[in-house]
């Protein structure tokens, strides 16, 4: 029970990686507010042991973290920890990038962890952890420009945050997942998954479960003295140079120019 008690709020928590981070942490003694936009499986209602509590929050919403913070005020007193885990996945690839997925991929990716860590800093003692998942599209050039830059830039949120918050004895990580069967892989081509698994050394894309221990780690006491650190969690995948070749498996055939018509 190595979080006995703390308060941690998870963002993106109804499904897939966020949903198994919430379990990983309760199962540790924490009591968990778990949020998102959509509606939580009712199957997992129970599966705290009355240590989750859900709530519906829109990242993008400060209004919506002012409530949240409220709450958590008059309720606690305090929060612990920060797990900023909501993000949308956004494939388009340059030149066609509409301004629309642009804007919404960073109004969530980064907008929303920036709007968490305004919020609920001011609830947060010290030795308290904010934990932002970017991913390995943060660690080199992926071609998905919108998802890729967003992660960029929550890398980029983290350092200044790690570097801010330090003398506040408040604690800031990253962590970069890479191929993890979740729901947002779902959008995902077969090309695109044949040729990333392909890159991978361990031969196998990851589960939540492999990446939630982590969440716990930097969450937990155990990791005082990490801040402004970049967990890298993706099976080998960023240990050589690999994205060209998922990018040309994966690239759209060519538009028709004048010559061709």
């Amino acid at each position: 029970m190595r979080l006995q008690d703390k308060v941690v709020v998870v963002t993106g928590a109804a499904r897939g990686q966020g949903a198994e981070e919430v379990r990983a942490l309760a199962a540790e003694g924490a009591y968990v507010v778990a949020t998102d936009v959509l509606d939580f499986d009712p199957r997992d209602e129970a599966w705290d042991g009355g240590r989750v509590v859900e709530r519906r929050l829109d990242v993008t919403d400060a209004d919506g973290w002012a409530e949240l913070a409220d709450r958590l005020r008059a309720e606690h007193g305090r929060v612990d920890a920060l797990v900023n885990n909501a993000g949308v996945a956004a494939r388009e690839r340059l030149p066609h990038v509409s301004l629309e997925a642009w804007q919404r991929t960073f109004d969530i990716n980064v907008t929303g962890p920036m709007l968490g860590i305004q919020a609920l800093v001011p609830l947060m003692p010290a030795g308290s952890s904010i934990v932002n998942i970017c991913s390995v599209a943060a660690m080199s050039g992926h071609a998905a420009a919108a998802y890729t830059a967003s992660k960029w830039a929550l890398r980029g949120l983290t350092r200044s945050a790690s570097l801010e918050l330090g003398r506040l004895g408040i604690r800031v990580n990253a962590v970069m997942p890479g191929l993890v069967d979740t729901p947002l892989m779902a959008a995902a081509s077969p090309a695109f998954f044949d040729a990333a698994l392909a890159e991978i050394p361990l031969g196998r894309v990851g589960v939540p479960a492999d990446i939630a221990p982590t969440i716990v780690f930097l969450v937990a006491d155990d990791s005082a003295y990490y801040s402004g650190a970049e967990l890298v969690i993706d099976g080998g995948l960023t240990a050589h140079v690999s994205h060209k070749g998922i990018a040309d498996a994966t690239r759209p055939a060519p538009e028709p120019g004048p010559r061709d018509r």
